[in-house]
């Protein structure tokens, strides 16, 4: 599956997601799972495929930063917004789901994902039509996306979906008591833009998100409740939509999700865990998005204490988020993201396994 210089590619990833589909739809005994990841990975790589050509005649083009690695200005005017094509089919599969199965959570989970799809959509637009990359003011898109989990938040914790033990396993939760609401608010923004600072190289977020919705997918039918066996089915159709828009996302990249898509992944990934109460093993899963946040919380903040201490700031690396540093270090692109991808899997399996056995 992995060729002979032992690099993982779209194609190897996509199989060795399909082949752990395969393996789990034997051990839960529902053909479904690997039914919906073919499914909508086919959907995102036909309608990625034409929405290309749509995003090139509309010139929805991306202009790359200044302050960024300058190998990135040849990026400079790719078709972006490709989120749109991984969003809008999640959201008519939400649609289509919702007066079968579990109707509040899924409108939950439907208002969630579409409030951050248009704030991803808005900042995408006005960089556009800005020709600049600074789309909305990181204050304006704070407040929106803080109004919009904590309406998310105090309609989730009144239709109880919102519990104060966050399971580890199935036989151990920690409680958190009232410190479960700021876990809550800090998973749905953090991790939102926490997928939008990894979505910096071609196919990084994209691969990632297919790998972490895959984990979790498989987290929630471990947990063998019945009632929550659609949200582990969405999770593999997000996996499926995600891989394929890796297609035409990978390196080169001939298109980019932008904040359409990597702002309304991360908060899709937060509402789910916290509907299915996936916290925990999401917090593992998700290490890679969670492990490039902080490295721009340190440097920010490690920057800014050292000018006032030693009126000169310091910087811990050369440019962040991480996956910046290991490019201007001289390591390739394709080779960050694929060893990232790599890290990702690791994770996954850390998580599921900690699942099982504890």
């Amino acid at each position: 599956m992995i060729g002979k210089n032992k690099s993982l590619t779209f194609t190897s990833l996509f199989f060795l997601i399909l082949i752990s589909l395969i393996v789990n739809s034997y051990i839960f005994k529902s053909l479904l799972i690997i039914n919906i990841f073919l499914i909508f990975s086919s959907i995102s790589l036909v309608v990625t495929k034409y929405g290309l050509k749509i995003t090139t005649q509309l010139n929805l083009l991306q202009n790359i930063r200044d302050e960024g690695p300058s190998l990135h200005l040849k990026k400079n005017n790719t078709p972006t917004m490709g989120g749109i094509f991984i969003i809008l089919p999640f959201l008519l599969l939400l649609l289509i789901v919702n007066n079968s199965f579990d109707f509040v959570g899924i409108s939950l989970l439907f208002f969630c994902t579409l409030s951050f799809f248009i704030i991803g959509f808005l900042d995408d637009y006005l960089s556009i039509t800005k020709k600049k990359n600074t789309g909305l003011k990181s204050n304006e898109k704070f407040i929106l996306q803080a109004l919009i989990s904590i309406l998310f938040i105090i309609y989730a914790s009144q239709s109880n979906y919102i519990s104060p033990l966050i399971a580890v396993s199935n036989s151990w939760s920690i409680d958190t008591s009232i410190l479960i609401f700021p876990i809550c608010f800090f998973t749905l923004v953090g991790l939102s833009n926490a997928v939008n600072l990894t979505d910096g190289l071609d196919g990084l977020a994209s691969g990632c998100s297919s790998i972490v919705f895959f984990g979790l997918g498989t987290e929630i039918f471990i947990k063998g409740q019945k009632e929550l066996i659609i949200y582990g089915l969405i999770s593999y159709a997000m996996s499926g939509l995600c891989i394929g828009f890796l297609k035409y996302n990978q390196y080169p990249a001939k298109i980019f999700m932008g904040d359409t898509g990597s702002l309304t992944i991360g908060a899709t990934l937060g509402s789910i865990s916290i509907l299915t109460n996936s916290l925990f093993t999401l917090f593992i899963i998700s290490g890679i998005f969670i492990i490039e946040a902080l490295s721009v919380v340190i440097q920010v903040s490690f920057f800014k204490i050292t000018k006032k201490v030693f009126k000169n700031g310091k910087r811990v690396f050369l440019m962040t988020p991480i996956h910046h540093h290991f490019e201007l270090k001289g390591i390739k692109e394709q080779k960050i993201v694929e060893n990232f991808w790599k890290i990702n899997i690791l994770l996954v399996v850390l998580g599921i396994v900690l699942k099982i056995n504890l």
